[in-house]
């Protein structure tokens, strides 16, 4: 029996019908084809953007006076200011601040694995859901954004771009990912990290059952780049509580390793060692200010967004 902390697919069980009506809106959610319905009913009310879109510069909003500084531009100086006070001061204003955001997206086969509790969701569909969610706030905001996909040992790269239409590519790009093979090798990875010249937001959503792995270290690539990175972890309830049914077998996606069944005995064993894992990806990320959020796929897909949102406050810096 392999115990580790990457469990599968476990074909004999199905999703149960007695949903809680969060359940029953997701699985709604979830049976839809009008991926921008699903965003407009998640977003509504969400009252969050990903980052304050202002900074401080030769804008047109006035925000305060500072002490001129050799090499100001005189055209900013207050000169009424330098009547009344006889001192030189620039008025400091705010502009629009345009941060280029990246979405990362896990398709890789262990993706693919169901909600025991909720028919019809598994990880996939609530990774995609939540990027997309993140890509219609970016262009709300007015940033570029852009795509990567990792997807049987490739990468599929979206460029950065602005507008309603870059959404509708982003979108299909998203809907048209499916589950299948391994993460890309760390060579493949870092040559399409080629858009990570300037500071940008990655927010990348995957299970993270590999830790370390290729997706992680160009994570931290990132990270150690200055850029602001975030980490969303997506588990199954039946993942985080061993409630897989007894004796049943499973099969792991991403490894020709035969057929696993899960014992009583085990239980504890995996939960044990499972709970190790994410400690330890949750520890690393800390280490390298990194912003990670650990959710459950059955939980309200708004309440995941706000929340990981939320963790603007301690954005990296």
């Amino acid at each position: 029996m392999q115990t580790t902390a990457k469990s599968s697919k476990d074909a004999a069980v199905g999703a149960s019908n007695g949903a809680s009506p969060a359940g029953a809106m997701t699985a709604m959610m979830a049976r839809t084809k009008d991926l921008e319905l699903v965003i407009r009913h998640v977003l509504a009310g969400l009252g969050h953007g990903i980052h304050a879109g202002r900074e401080r510069g030769a804008g047109v909003e006035f925000s305060e006076y500072r002490a001129y500084s050799p090499g100001d531009e005189w055209r900013r100086v207050d000169w009424k200011l330098l009547a009344r006070a006889d001192r030189y001061f620039v008025r400091e204003a705010e502009r629009d601040s345009h941060v280029a955001t990246w979405l990362v997206l896990d398709a890789t086969a262990s993706m693919a694995e169901p909600s025991r509790e909720i028919n019809g969701i598994d990880k996939l569909w609530f990774a995609r859901t939540v990027l997309a969610c993140v890509a219609a706030i970016a262009q709300r905001q007015g940033d570029a954004f852009g795509l990567v996909v990792c997807s049987d040992a490739k990468v599929d790269f979206m460029q950065a771009s602005r507008g309603p239409r870059q959404l509708q590519r982003v979108l299909a790009a998203l809907s048209k990912a499916e589950p299948r093979g391994q993460l890309p090798a760390a060579d493949v990875l870092r040559a399409n990290l080629h858009f990570a010249r300037s500071p940008s937001m990655i927010f990348a959503a995957s299970d993270f059952l590999d830790w370390p792995s290729p997706l992680s270290e160009a994570l931290l690539r990132l990270r150690n780049m200055r850029h602001d990175v975030r980490l969303l972890t997506l588990r199954t309830q039946a993942e985080v509580d061993a409630s897989f049914k007894s004796g049943s077998a499973y099969r792991d996606p991403e490894q020709a390793d035969g057929l696993h069944r899960m014992s009583n005995a085990d239980r504890e064993t995996y939960k044990q060692q499972s709970r190790a894992h994410f400690d330890s990806v949750a520890g690393n990320c800390r280490q390298n200010n990194i912003v990670h959020y650990e959710a459950r796929i059955e939980q309200p897909l708004s309440g995941v967004l706000r929340s990981w949102l939320q963790l603007a406050g301690a954005r990296a810096k």
